[in-house]
């Protein structure tokens, strides 16, 4: 089979987007997608055709495409990741560009529910002095981020635990967290790429909002003073999520919209008495 017959089986005959089917076949083939589209003559054998063929399939089934490939690009890392952990999506990067704001350049930092470490490295690929702490409760999620962190030779510290359990008395000027924030029942998680990603890291209770109460009322506890907690959440719930900002007395509460213009972060800051 040839490389433009491999590409119009997967558009006409399976469905695939063009620029899916490219990179599925780059995977299968071993060539770059700048060689697919130089050479359409090029013939692939029997074991790559197989190959492409299977990924072709399972992505037609609705498999997401970064766990056919295993990876993922997030902040300009190349992220390994697997169906233990989130997808990292392009709107999660301003919950980091929101944090580098507010971080001293050797500051402590927290993420909370890591995932793929997505969040935790791309802060330390930008302050390298910061000293960043990573915790999730899944270790097949550590797992990934632990591999993540050495492939990318980024120095992060990975525990393993529910949200602040692991960390006694430690205290952060940054509290980062992309928790789960989905309703139980919300339509989307029987749409797209949703059904096969963790549904523990997805769902958040009938409202969305556990995971995100159970972790502003224990952040005054983990955060220096003068520190921030920064969350991502989902569209419609930054009213809710200030208002537990500011329930558990931090102060200069914001929320942010993202690149569409849904209001996805909210932040707010903490002083002792």
């Amino acid at each position: 089979m040839e490389v433009a017959e491999a590409l119009r089986f997967a558009t006409a005959e399976l469905g695939l987007e063009p620029s899916e089917a490219r990179m599925l076949l780059a995977r299968a083939s071993g060539r770059t997608r700048v060689a697919l589209i130089a050479h359409p003559e090029a013939r692939l054998d029997a074991a790559q055709t197989l190959r492409f063929t299977e990924l072709a399939s399972r992505r037609r089934a609705g498999e997401p495409v970064a766990y056919l490939l295993g990876e993922r690009e997030f902040y300009g890392l190349c992220l390994a990741v697997s169906p233990a952990v989130l997808i990292p999506r392009p709107e999660t990067e301003l919950l980091v560009d929101l944090a580098l704001e507010r971080m001293p350049p050797e500051g402590a930092v927290l993420d909370l529910g890591t995932g793929s470490g997505a969040v935790a490295l791309a802060i330390k690929s930008q302050r390298p002095r910061a000293r960043v702490t990573a915790v999730d409760a899944s270790e097949a999620a550590l797992d990934v981020a632990r591999g993540n962190a050495v492939r990318l030779g980024l120095d992060v510290e990975l525990l393993c635990g529910d949200w602040y359990a692991p960390l006694a008395d430690r205290r952060y000027a940054v509290v980062v967290s992309n928790p789960p924030y989905v309703a139980t029942g919300d339509h989307h998680l029987v749409e797209g790429d949703l059904r096969f990603e963790p549904r523990r890291a997805l769902v958040g209770g009938s409202d969305g909002l556990d995971d995100l109460r159970r972790i502003v009322a224990r952040a005054p506890s983990h955060l220096q003073s003068g520190g921030w907690i920064l969350l991502e959440h989902g569209r419609g719930q930054d009213e809710p999520v200030r208002a537990l900002l500011e329930a558990a007395g931090l102060r200069n509460v914001e929320s942010r919209a993202d690149l569409a213009g849904i209001a996805r972060c909210t932040f707010g800051q903490y002083y002792s008495e």
